[in-house]
């Protein structure tokens, strides 16, 4: 005779996947979240300051390599700007969360350093747009 298998009570369920996520939660070392904060807020204040001049102080008039070139340049502000946020954020202690906003984080300066070479080489008259 085959014995029916044994149902688990939905508590005891729910508890071991508790306790699968909590072995899966890792915190981070002392001192990365700080760093980082400090890396985005450097970097933050570079792409303001830059674009900043780039559009009010530097000299010429607005071409279509100028706008293109202040676009990276605002999305790399947007992007750290969410970066900070996440990393200010408790729940980014966790090693899987800390490393979407360092994913974050490198697009930002990705996209900041397109803007700046775009930026430099509409400055050199490269582009004649």
């Amino acid at each position: 005779m085959i014995d029916a298998p044994k149902r688990q009570d939905p508590d005891e369920t729910n508890e071991l996947g508790f306790q699968a996520i909590e072995a899966r939660k890792a915190p981070l070392p002392v001192g990365y979240r700080q760093g980082v904060i400090s890396a985005i807020t450097v970097l933050l204040g570079f792409s303001l300051l830059f674009q900043r001049y780039w559009n009010f102080e530097a000299d010429g008039g607005w071409t279509a390599a100028s706008i293109l070139a202040t676009l990276p340049l605002a999305l790399a502000i947007v992007l750290q700007l969410v970066a900070l946020w996440r990393s200010l954020l408790p729940r980014d202690d966790d090693q899987p969360v800390y490393q979407v906003t360092l994913r974050w984080f490198l697009a930002s300066i990705i996209a900041l350093l397109a803007g700046v070479l775009l930026a430099g080489l509409t400055a050199s008259h490269v582009f004649n747009l």
